[in-house]
């Protein structure tokens, strides 16, 4: 079934905060298998010019699709057993620390049949809870055979 073309240009209302832990951050990068020290160590980091460990680069991934419901909304008609992951990117105003709390706010911004499929393009505006714009990522989502 095709999804929802009226979901073009919805936006969600913004997340829950998602705190930022050292943890997590360790995690991912050991996940990743990246073993920058900035990642891991905070005396590295603040070496660098950061007041705590950062996040490597592809980190919002962790929360950025969770908080927004417009996935999750049943009228965009999505059948989460036929998704594949299709693209992502990232554009920074600022590294993310551990300590950060952040919000986002999810916004469809495209919706096309290719093939059988339907891609659907999300913009996430992660931003603190204080309202800093921290980074922006963009994800193509596919439903496989969701054409009709």
């Amino acid at each position: 079934m095709a999804l929802n073309r009226d979901f073009v240009g919805r936006a969600s209302t913004p997340s829950p905060p998602y705190e930022v832990s050292r943890v997590k951050i360790r995690e991912f990068a050991a996940a990743i298998g990246d073993d920058n020290p900035a990642y891991r160590d905070a005396e590295a980091a603040r070496a660098l010019g950061h007041p705590d460990v950062i996040a490597p680069p592809t980190f919002p991934i962790v929360f950025s699709l969770l908080g927004g419901s417009i996935l999750s909304d049943p009228d965009l008609g999505l059948n989460f057993a036929m998704v594949v992951h299709g693209e992502q990117r990232f554009e920074y105003q600022r590294p993310i620390h551990a300590g950060d709390e952040l919000v986002t706010v999810s916004t469809v911004t495209d919706i096309r049949s290719v093939g059988r499929n339907e891609v659907i393009t999300i913009r996430n505006d992660v931003s603190t809870v204080e309202g800093e714009s921290v980074c922006t990522t963009y994800n193509i989502i596919v439903e496989r055979g969701g054409a009709s």
